[in-house]
Parts: C-alpha cells; structure tokens; sequence
C-alpha cells in the first residue's frame, strides 16, 4: 500500500513543520507576552499573518492526507463518523486561522467569537475522532495509546475551561498548550501507526516463495 504509506508519511511530515512553525512564533513574538498565561491565538493575533497561522494551515492540510489515507483503508463503519470529526477539527483549524481573535486585553468582537468557538468544535471533534479511531482493526497496536491520549486530552479541555470561566484564566495559556500537544500526539500516533502497517503490508507482498519449502519466504 504504497498510496496509504505516503499519505502517513505527509501527514507525519505536516505535524513536524506545524510544530516547528509555532515554535518559531513564539520566538518572535513581543517579550512581554507570557506562554503561560496567554494562549497560543493571543500570540497569533500580535503577529498576524504570521508563522503560527501558517502552522495552523498545515495542521490541517498534515490531516487532510491523514484522513485520505484512512478513507483508502478503512472499514465503512466507523468511517463516516470519522470523518466528519476529522472534517469539523480541519474546519475549525483553517476558520481560527483566517479569523483573529481579539488582542489580549481588549474586549471581545464578533471575529474573535468566532475565532473561539471554531476553536472549541475543533478540540472537542478531534478526541472524538480518536476514540473512534482506537476501535479500528489496522490501528489496533496504537488502540491503547489513541484512548489513553483521548482520556488525557479531555481531561486538560475541561482544566482549560475551568481556567477561562471560575479560574480567572489561570495558567490558560499552559492548559491551551498541553491540550494541543495531547492532540496533535492522536493525529501523529494515527499517521505512525498508518505507515508502519503500510510497510508490514509491504514487506508481506514483497516475498518471495523459495521452491520445495513449503511456507518459506525470503
């Protein structure tokens, strides 16, 4: 399944330039704005247009190839539901991307509520997905992983929320950041997962049957 494995070499590839991006765009940022207490739209609007939208892009487009390859593979149930959730979390990325929210300490606009529930669906639809994903016979060997990622990351979505009602938006910005890494580590373990059974695949329809032993490839 060489189509499968590029698409979960891509999507790996995506999730490493998205990551690299936002680093860099926390680098160039103003020194004043804190990774703890901000989040990571708050250091997107002071640099708009800049690399952290770019990584949002990628992101989804690094999921886009990921879900091709699922849809090559899969089986037609979950699929649908799957790809809904895979289709709300790209939307909700690319949305976030191209509407700022406001600047921090200003009061909220119509585009920065947009901004901030584009951003909800797309945190709540991508652990759904991965839930369902788990349930998958070619991702069985990252079953445990994909749950124990899902349980963790809606545990730090409910943290994040806490923090940006009844907390007074305690520690927002390191919850935003834990949130995304948990994840984002869903959509890499689904992409590693894809290419290793890709190459399993492979190497199974590469052998060769050597004449007079029965059951001996090389």
């Amino acid at each position: 399944m060489p189509g499968t494995r590029n698409t979960g070499v891509l999507a790996l590839g995506g999730i490493a330039v998205a990551a690299l991006l936002t680093v860099i765009g926390h680098l160039e940022v103003n020194d004043n704005l804190s990774p703890w207490a901000l989040t990571i739209s708050d250091f997107a609007v002071s640099d708009r247009g800049g690399v952290i939208d770019v990584a949002m892009v990628v992101l989804a487009l690094a999921t886009v190839a990921l879900l091709y390859g699922l849809r090559r593979t899969g089986p037609p149930q979950p699929g649908r539901a799957v790809e809904l959730l895979l289709g709300a979390w790209v939307s909700g990325l690319l949305l976030a991307a191209l509407v700022p929210t406001n600047e921090p300490g200003t009061a909220m606009t119509t585009a920065a509520y947009v901004h901030r529930y584009a951003s909800v669906v797309a945190f709540l639809a991508l652990p759904a997905a991965g839930w369902l994903l788990a349930r998958r016979p070619d991702l069985a060997p990252a079953a445990r992983t994909l749950r124990a990622l899902v349980v963790l990351s809606l545990a730090l979505a409910v943290a994040m929320i806490w923090s940006a009602y009844p907390g007074d938006r305690l520690l927002i910005g390191l919850a935003e950041r834990l949130l995304i890494l948990t994840e984002v580590a869903v959509l890499a373990t689904v992409a590693l997962t894809q290419t290793r059974a890709a190459d399993r695949a492979a190497g199974v329809d590469h052998g060769v049957v050597v004449p007079g032993k029965r059951g001996v490839t090389a």
